[in-house]
């Protein structure tokens, strides 16, 4: 007998049910070791290798949230040349390209709720283990966030305003414009045609009516 899957939607209630009190610094650790992670993290280096010149660049992955499950949630996982913009459970990798590997990690933040207690507890009343991420919740609040990563990790990267000015005129030269989204096209009333008239409210259409 083929035992039904469940759907999102079922786990969904079934974790909005777990009333398990979890240590986020576990978390965070079980998730390094996650194998499926790092297969994700080094497949986004298989991508970027042969289109990045750089020897380093960032590497990383938020966790973002469902529109629909409020409490499915998805890791999103990017590469850029330039550090990114810090935001809440977000981590941040540093990748060598010359010696393939991971050297750094720059950041990592938590939810914004743990963000705004860390921020707020002195570091006498925290353990040790928590200290990075209350350095990095800290500066996350602070204009010169990214000069206080380049400080912590001896790095040189430039934020994302400093590298698209830096190379502003590459990118002119390489005919990078800003295009807007697209509106939706307006519906056209005149290829639209009533089946029946049955309440004078309530108009029944057929099947092919939209000749759009």
């Amino acid at each position: 007998m083929i035992e039904r899957r469940k759907t999102a939607g079922e786990l969904s209630l079934k974790a909005a049910s777990d009333s398990t009190d979890y240590d986020v610094n576990e978390v965070g650790q079980a998730l390094a070791e996650n194998e499926k992670i790092a297969k994700e993290l080094w497949d986004v280096v298989q991508r970027h290798n042969p289109i990045f010149n750089e020897d380093e660049y960032c590497i990383g992955y938020v966790i973002a949230g469902d529109p629909l499950l409020s409490n499915l949630r998805r890791r999103k996982f990017f590469a850029m040349l330039y550090l990114p913009s810090p935001r809440p459970n977000q981590t941040v990798f540093l990748y060598n390209k010359r010696w393939d590997r991971f050297t750094k990690r720059l950041w990592t933040l938590p939810k914004p709720e743990t963000m705004a207690i860390l921020s707020e507890t002195p570091y006498s009343q925290l353990a040790l283990k928590w200290h990075d991420m209350k350095r990095w919740s800290d500066w996350f609040y602070q204009p010169d966030f990214w000069k206080k990563i380049r400080k912590q990790h001896a790095i040189n990267l430039l934020s994302e305003k400093e590298f698209l000015e830096a190379h502003r005129e590459e990118l002119v030269k390489a005919g990078c414009k800003y295009v807007g989204s697209l509106g939706p096209d307006t519906l056209n009333f005149a290829n639209v045609a009533a089946q029946k008239i049955i309440h004078p409210k309530i108009v029944s259409l057929p099947e092919k009516s939209f000749n759009v």
